[in-house]
């Protein structure tokens, strides 16, 4: 739901990946957004509409995304979308962070357009490790980046998780993504994406500042 610029570049990218998309819009300009390249079904109507879903065929859909330009609507879509018709990935973007918690914890995956703007933005101003790149809506767990220093070179990651309290969840390495296994060792530029726990992130970066502990 939503032709904007957000939802036509959104399903422009779905359809390139070979899925079937439907856009609804209240304004039937808006779906000159998409190109003529676009092979989806284009709806003109209130996207929560129960008929206007209907004819959109969500009751085949695998997936609803609300992004249109209002909070209300979006939300009450999302809400008719998984509470009326069963869908179990329903996606919102509510540009309210306040209210976009709330949402977060009935079930419904909220994207806090100034929100997340803003912690982008911060990401990039803070020093290493200052601000996750995602924070799981409970708090308790955390996704970090860190540019592994060269101390750690030629350390074998079970030892660095063993040790940081953390798990890496994969590897940047020249410019490809990789799964380490038991016998990986951190290479010179790795940037290594780390899950943890709140509570052990102060540890993980003194770990990760000191270098490996010998035993």
């Amino acid at each position: 739901m939503g032709c904007g610029r957000v939802g036509s570049t959104l399903a422009r990218s779905l359809e390139d990946r070979n899925h079937t998309v439907s856009i609804i819009d209240s304004e039937p300009d808006a779906f000159r957004r998409l190109g003529p390249g676009f092979n989806g079904d284009k709806v003109t109507g209130i996207g929560f509409d129960q008929e206007v879903l209907e004819k959109a065929g969500i009751k085949r859909a695998d997936a609803f995304a609300a992004v249109s330009s209002g909070d209300n609507s979006n939300i009450i879509a999302a809400r008719v979308a998984r509470e009326t018709f069963g869908i179990q990935q329903v996606v919102a973007r509510i540009y309210d962070p306040g209210r976009a918690e709330v949402y977060q914890r009935l079930g419904i995956t909220t994207v806090a357009t100034v929100k997340w703007t803003a912690d982008q933005v911060l990401r990039r101003l803070l020093p290493v490790g200052a601000e996750p790149d995602y924070r799981d809506p409970s708090g308790t767990v955390r996704l970090d980046q860190v540019p592994m220093p060269e101390r750690w070179v030629g350390q074998r990651t079970v030892v660095f998780q063993e040790q940081s309290m953390s798990r890496i969840a994969w590897i940047d390495r020249l410019g490809e993504g990789m799964l380490p296994s038991r016998e990986s060792v951190i290479q010179e530029g790795d940037l290594v994406h780390l899950v943890m726990r709140e509570e052990n992130a102060a540890h993980a970066y003194q770990v990760i500042e000191r270098g490996p502990e010998e035993h």
